[in-house]
């Protein structure tokens, strides 16, 4: 916005989020399954170690939390005291993973890596719970917040390979322009995670780890996925023209 030189109008604004972003996505769809791929199979790793060797577990995760986990009780309770400063820590944490996930993609290998990370992380926690007869107290606090945060993550991933795309496979332009060409479509996919995430970082500092039945908290994660799904598979397409009547 500072190096466009004009104040950004409203209308555009809504533009880009109402018509250009989905139809960003939908083009850039194949590198998103690539990274939920990536994600999922880092996710069943995690989940296999820990439950192979419980020792994997205290040394990935630190023996807080895991005390917090051999107590049954969940890690998260700090933060309903603490609501606002939470919400915000959390929104910054999330952005910064994001962005990191994205700017890496000019090192190829970066973005694979905290796609692998995050993911070898979700399993590990998920399985340690799981032993600890912690799975709903779990997925519960996830579901609300993870059904925006993590496809934030993910399109995030898959801007930083469009980036690592247009480096090392420039086809038949140059690699500058190649680049440049890349950059702007990864800048614009990433660019709509944003709402994603100040909305996830709300939810997560307010709502997830509130006393709220699981039920309750399950079916908010049900209606926004939902609702992603429909905004990003269906706003932004082009009319058919309504075939000519015969005559």
């Amino acid at each position: 916005m500072i190096y466009m030189g004009h104040r950004p109008k409203a209308d555009n604004l809504l533009g880009f989020y109402g018509r250009t972003y989905p139809r960003i996505f939908r083009e850039m769809l194949p590198l998103t399954m690539l990274v939920i791929v990536v994600f999922l199979l880092a996710v069943l790793a995690g989940w296999a170690v820990t439950l192979h060797d419980p020792g994997f577990a205290h040394r990935l995760l630190g023996p807080q939390m895991m005390e917090d986990i051999d107590r049954r009780q969940m890690w998260t309770q700090s933060v309903v005291a603490i609501k606002p400063v939470a919400a915000s820590s959390i929104t910054t944490n999330n952005l910064t993973v994001a962005f990191t996930t994205f700017a890496l993609g000019v090192t190829a290998i970066g973005t694979i890596w905290m796609i692998v990370l995050n993911g070898l992380l979700l399993g590990v926690v998920g399985a340690a719970t799981w032993r600890a007869g912690m799975a709903l107290a779990l997925w519960s606090f996830v579901v609300p917040h993870g059904v925006l945060e993590l496809p934030a993550i993910f399109l995030a991933g898959a801007a930083g390979l469009e980036i690592a795309r247009g480096l090392l496979f420039p086809g038949l332009l140059p690699r500058r322009e190649s680049l440049a060409y890349a950059g702007g479509r990864a800048s614009r996919l990433v660019l709509g995670t944003l709402p994603l995430l100040l909305i996830a970082g709300t939810i997560e500092g307010f709502f997830s780890p509130s006393d709220a039945p699981a039920a309750m908290k399950f079916t908010l994660g049900a209606v926004l996925f939902t609702a992603l799904l429909a905004y990003l598979f269906g706003a932004g397409r082009t009319p058919k023209p309504k075939a000519a009547p015969d005559l």
